[in-house]
């Protein structure tokens, strides 16, 4: 199109071609989101289903640490890790050899006693005749019997330090003192020990305990005498105990309270075994409570929070909820709730305040048109579904 046949074209027609450039310019209208199809259920009172169950550990009653009552070099260690050991039985000893020259030095004291003493008696039993005839002088006589008591002291002393020397050899052989299992090995042969140093751990045979901690909100609901259900964790009956004792104070370090239960030796796991405890004192079955599938809950800012609809206006608001603890895979709510209202149970982190929803319905399992129950679970036992998405 030349210059001259732009200058003839009418205006009108110049305004139609700009309004026709913009319009193909333009966007398109956005669309619109789709409704959201989500899960619901109905707060309703509901009750406790699990108990309070505790992980705990199957141990001796009494468990000793036994060690040499003297010091030395292990020569030989017989108790073996495991080992059942009756009382008596070697368990391990040191080289007697210093120990058995030390009581041949105090056999060797005690008889050079024993003849000073006879020497003194026979000198005293002389005397006593002398001052009978009026040979000597009483005083003599009294230094002779002096004479004589020291002695016998002297030998009195070496008697002891005898038996005390020979004791000391004889406790160069460890001993289970109990029968019992040894349940660790705390020296090896060739290594030199102090006395009282811990050489084998032994649990004696008899009561056995299941032990467990507990939180410190709940260590004042646990008393001596409170039974306690316990099963073994590959299985097999349930057995029956009773609270043997609660610590006095908390561990340092988990802050948590040790409780130990004493069970039937008879019927008890084998020692060591992974039980779990179940206190009565701590079961809350049958307690009206307000409970949540854990999918309704969500965070907000500090706190926890749950989608709430409004059937009248089928939009969701925001409703801040105190979590009390949980019931299996529930939550048992304390507050923010109450009975009636419908939460929503899937989808929490897609919605917003204000938007507006539909609720699910799985396919071929329709209510009645309008049905106010129609697709909302009952609380007591949720049925969690995914949100539908476009």
């Amino acid at each position: 199109m030349t210059a001259s046949s732009l200058s003839s074209f009418p205006g009108r027609a110049w305004a139609l071609l700009a309004i026709l450039v913009l319009a193909g310019c333009s966007r398109p209208p956005a669309a619109e989101e789709p409704l959201r199809a989500v899960k619901v259920v109905t707060v309703g009172a509901s009750t406790y289903d699990t108990e309070p169950e505790f992980s705990a550990e199957v141990r001796a009653r009494v468990e000793s640490r036994l060690g040499f009552r003297v010091a030395g070099k292990i020569t030989r260690r017989q108790a073996e890790l495991g080992q059942h050991v009756q009382a008596g039985q070697v368990l391990a000893q040191l080289d007697p050899q210093d120990y058995k020259l030390a009581a041949e030095g105090a056999r060797a004291q005690h008889a050079a006693a024993l003849t000073n003493r006879d020497l003194a008696a026979a000198d005293l039993k002389r005397y006593r005749e002398l001052r009978e005839q009026n040979f000597i002088s009483g005083a003599d006589l009294e230094r002779r019997e002096t004479t004589y008591k020291a002695a016998q002291a002297q030998l009195e002393q070496a008697q002891a330090q005898l038996a005390s020397q020979g004791n000391q050899a004889n406790y160069t052989t460890l001993v289970a003192d109990v029968p019992g299992i040894i349940t660790a090995i705390e020296a090896e042969p060739g290594q030199v020990v102090a006395a009282g140093t811990p050489v084998v751990r032994i649990a004696q045979d008899g009561a056995r305990d299941v032990v467990f901690a507990v939180p410190e909100d709940r260590a004042a609901l646990v008393k001596p005498g409170s039974a306690v259900a316990v099963r073994g964790w590959a299985g097999g009956a349930e057995l029956e105990g009773k609270v043997r004792e609660v610590a006095a104070s908390a561990d340092a370090v988990t802050r948590t309270y040790t409780v130990k239960v004493t069970i039937d030796a008879v019927t008890a796991p084998a020692l060591g075994a992974t039980v779990y405890a179940r206190p009565k004192a701590l079961s809350r079955t049958g307690t009206a409570v307000l409970k949540l599938p854990t999918s309704a809950l969500r965070q907000e800012g500090q706190g926890t929070a749950v989608w709430v609809l409004d059937k009248e206006t089928m939009t969701v608001r925001s409703q801040p909820v105190q979590v009390a603890t949980a019931d299996g895979n529930e939550a048992v709510i304390g507050s923010g709730v109450s009975p009636g209202m419908l939460v929503v149970a899937a989808g929490v982190h897609v919605l917003s305040p204000g938007q507006k929803v539909s609720i699910y319905q799985e396919k071929g399992k329709g209510a009645a048109p309008g049905s106010p129950a129609q697709a909302i679970a009952p609380v007591q036992a949720p049925v969690v579904a995914p949100v539908a998405t476009r």
